[in-house]
C-alpha cells in the first residue's frame, strides 16, 4: 500500500511527495520554506538493543543501538518535524561526524549513496506534538530505512507539522 500511496481525499498529492518521495525531507523543508533547516538534538543515548517502541523493522539495525531523537526547524525558529533515527553504536561516527547537522547534510557532504525505503505511513493525533508543534493535529508521519551498499544503516521515524499546509495545502483534498 505505501508503495501506491494513497486515495487524494486521504492524504493529498502534495502531502504524498513529501510522505512517500525519496528525497531528503530537510532538503525538502528547506526548499518549501525559504529557509535553512537547522536541527535541535533532544537526545542522542545508547540504547543497547533495546527495541525502543520503535517500529518493529528496527530488529535490522545491528545492536547496540544509538538513538536520536531531533526537531527539524527553520532557521527563524518555526518547528517542522520531529524525527528519531537509531544506528549501530559503533557506525554512527561514520556517517554523523557533526551530529548538530540534520542526516541529509551529514550523508550529503560525504557524498554517500543511499536508498531510502518507506515502510509504513502513519495519521494520528498527540497532545504533546500539538504542544510542542503549537498547532492542532491530525499529524502524518512516516517510518524508513536507509540502505547503504545493500545494509540497513539505520531506521528514521518522521512527524511532519501541519504547520506545512502553509506550503503544501491542505492534507487531505476534498472529494469533488
Amino acid at each position: 500500500m505505501v508503495q501506491q500511496g494513497l486515495p487524494h481525499d486521504q492524504l493529498a498529492p502534495t502531502w504524498q511527495i513529501l510522505m512517500l518521495g525519496d528525497g531528503s525531507p530537510t532538503r525538502h523543508l528547506q526548499l518549501l520554506t525559504g529557509e535553512r533547516t537547522d536541527v535541535d538534538v533532544i537526545d542522542m543515548s545508547l540504547i543497547g538493543c533495546d527495541r525502543d517502541q520503535a517500529p518493529s523493522i528496527i530488529d535490522v539495525i545491528p545492536g547496540p543501538r544509538l538513538r536520536r531523537q531531533v526537531w527539524l526547524r527553520t532557521a527563524s525558529g518555526q518547528r517542522l518535524a520531529y524525527a528519531t533515527s537509531w544506528w549501530e553504536a559503533s557506525h554512527v561516527d561514520d556517517y554523523l561526524q557533526n551530529r548538530s547537522l540534520p542526516i541529509w547534510a551529514s550523508l550529503a557532504r560525504l557524498r554517500t549513496e543511499l536508498y531510502r525505503d518507506v515502510q509504513g505511513i502513519y495519521c494520528g493525533y498527540s497532545d504533546v506534538l500539538e504542544q510542542e508543534f503549537q498547532q492542532a493535529g491530525p499529524f502524518w508521519g512516516r517510518h524508513y530505512l536507509f540502505w547503504h551498499h545493500g545494509q540497513p544503516l539505520t531506521l528514521i521515524y518522521e512527524v511532519f507539522s501541519p504547520y506545512l499546509t502553509r506550503y503544501l495545502g491542505p492534507m487531505q483534498r476534498s472529494q469533488p
